[in-house]
């Protein structure tokens, strides 16, 4: 059996941290959370992740921005899949295709909106690992 795939949540909310963890808990994925930016990427730095779950609006704005935008220059980093779960839309009008977000904007693999539905979290979060391995399978 394979290892199971390890997970980081940054997010400054506890208790939707500590419910989405439950959710990737339940489905086998080892779990490490990171209440703010600073922790988060102390946390990337010292250990492997195949999956970064991220929120946008940390501390004194749009922190989780910061945070992508450095993972897309670090060559350790960039390939490492980012999933946005934030409830920036509402909080700040802005509008993102369905799709994954415009890249010029930031480099991460896909938006979702707060609150996730679970069965909707599952679904994305092996989404993205699959086609991370399908990546890495080709070399690129």
């Amino acid at each position: 059996m394979s290892e199971p795939k390890r997970l980081l949540i940054i997010d400054d909310d506890p208790d939707f941290v500590a419910g989405i963890k439950s959710i990737l808990l339940k489905a086998k994925y080892e779990v490490d959370t990171a209440y703010n930016p600073k922790d988060g990427l102390q946390a990337l730095q010292t250990k492997a992740y195949d999956l970064l779950l991220l929120d946008v609006m940390m501390g004194r704005g749009a922190e989780g921005i910061m945070i992508a935008r450095k993972l897309g220059k670090d060559p350790n980093l960039r390939d490492l899949p980012v999933l946005i779960i934030t409830g920036i839309r509402e909080q700040m009008a802005f509008l993102f295709p369905g799709q994954a977000v415009h890249p010029h904007f930031v480099a991460v693999d896909e938006l979702v909106e707060k609150p996730v539905e679970p069965k909707f979290l599952l679904e994305r979060v092996q989404a993205l690992l699959k086609t991370a391995e399908a990546r890495k399978a080709q070399g690129k």
